[in-house]
């Protein structure tokens, strides 16, 4: 699925603020996260994440050798390979960023660490590797948060940066994708206040 400039503007409001419950495609896919501490806090810094990249692709140009990160949280920045911080630079990253940068490789394999211009460049609206768009959280409990993205109906997607940003934003264990009914979605949203 290619993603256009009018496509990631209304993914950039969903990353902002949560959709109208009416809003959502039939179907959506759900990744259940499981996190230590506030799952709210946690909520926050994935889209703290996920804003700056969302509006990269609204706004960059991506022929530019590489993409300006001033607005990419550091620690995000740091917690990825080749992130430019030189050697070390992910032990300054926070230990969330930490345990999750190590539960990404254990969940895929042995999965290398994001380089972040690489990872950014995913977000180009021309890359057609990124298989979802954002479309909301929901917190589940007290340490699980409802992670939920537009797959457009897919089952299988690519999805390997998002699970980067998810994990690396603090997830110790994340399940899915599975794809819901957008009523199931609409249910959890109605019950919360706004993460």
């Amino acid at each position: 699925m290619m993603h256009t400039s009018d496509s990631l503007a209304a993914e950039l409001r969903r990353v902002r603020e949560r959709p109208d419950a009416d809003a959502a495609p039939p179907v959506l896919s759900l990744f259940a996260i499981d996190v230590p501490g506030d799952a709210a806090a946690y909520v926050e810094r994935l889209r703290s994440v996920l804003a700056p990249a969302v509006r990269l692709g609204c706004t960059a140009d991506f022929e530019q050798e590489s993409l300006p990160v001033d607005e990419v949280p550091g620690w995000f920045a740091a917690v990825g390979s080749g992130s430019g911080s030189g050697s070390g630079g992910e032990e300054r990253a926070p230990q969330f960023a930490r345990a999750g940068r190590e539960a990404y490789a254990e969940h895929t394999g042995g999965g290398r660490p994001w380089d972040l211009q690489d990872w950014l460049y995913r977000f180009d609206p021309d890359e057609d590797s990124r298989g979802w768009e954002w479309w909301d959280a929901t917190v589940a409990g007290p340490s699980r948060v409802h992670v939920w993205v537009d797959s457009w109906g897919e089952s299988f997607f690519g999805c390997q940066d998002l699970l980067w940003a998810a994990f690396t934003a603090g997830a110790v264990r994340v399940e899915g994708p599975t794809v819901q009914k957008a009523a199931v979605w609409s249910a959890e949203r109605n019950s919360q206040p706004n993460p």
